[in-house]
């Protein structure tokens, strides 16, 4: 397995689940936001996870959720980790850390190195942060876009928490990414994509290999 943690998200088949675990991803990601095209139900949820070995970790993303859907995703996803993709305040994200017994990853968005301190008011609620891009404004989905950020904004920054990088990676420059940022854990869904919410088994191998390789 690489020294950098590897999550694949947005998986929603077999077959490219089964790649990012052959390709070494330590972690996957399933999505729970309807309006995303990587929208998996809780009965493909527990399909998924049943193919998903004990040593790889399972994300779930959301968007705001309600307790219903969390409780609901939880279950069918055999989740390890609950990723907050929304307009989630650290005592929103505190509250579902307690009340669901998970690690909570908190999506900061980022466009400016202001953006970064957001991120510091998460230290005592979350266990994680992932630094993603910080979408067009109206967008529809907040992130999964292929929209990516300036890496040296990261650059000798004194994170809060553990964190990973996000936003518009792929196999041309996430050894890139990874040298400028010194990112421990990159996180990617388009740029393993050959259509919106549709995987391709080679970018995920390839991705994987890339990273491997530093």
């Amino acid at each position: 397995m690489s020294r950098i943690a590897i999550k694949i998200c947005g998986l929603s088949t077999p077959q490219t689940l089964d790649a990012a675990i052959k390709a070494g991803a330590s972690h996957i990601g399933m999505v729970f936001f309807a309006k995303s095209p990587r929208l998996v139900d809780f009965d493909r949820a527990a399909a998924l996870a049943a193919r998903v070995p004990d040593h790889i970790r399972r994300v779930g993303v959301f968007v705001d959720p309600d307790e219903e859907l969390l409780q609901h995703a939880i279950s069918s996803g055999s989740l390890h980790t609950i990723q907050l993709h929304g307009r989630e305040t650290p005592e929103r994200a505190a509250a579902i850390r307690a009340q669901h017994g998970r690690d909570v990853w908190k999506a900061i968005s980022v466009k400016t190195r202001t953006d970064l301190d957001s991120g510091l008011a998460y230290t005592a609620a979350a266990d994680m942060l992932l630094y993603d891009a910080k979408t067009p404004e109206g967008a529809a989905l907040p992130g999964g876009m292929g929209v990516r950020f300036d890496w040296k904004l990261l650059q000798d920054f004194r994170h809060g928490l553990p964190w990973g990088l996000s936003g518009g990676l792929d196999v041309s420059n996430v050894r890139d990414a990874i040298g400028i940022a010194d990112a421990p854990l990159v996180d990617v869904s388009s740029g393993v994509e050959s259509a919106p919410g549709i995987k391709d088994v080679d970018k995920i191998a390839a991705f994987c290999q890339a990273v491997s390789q530093l």
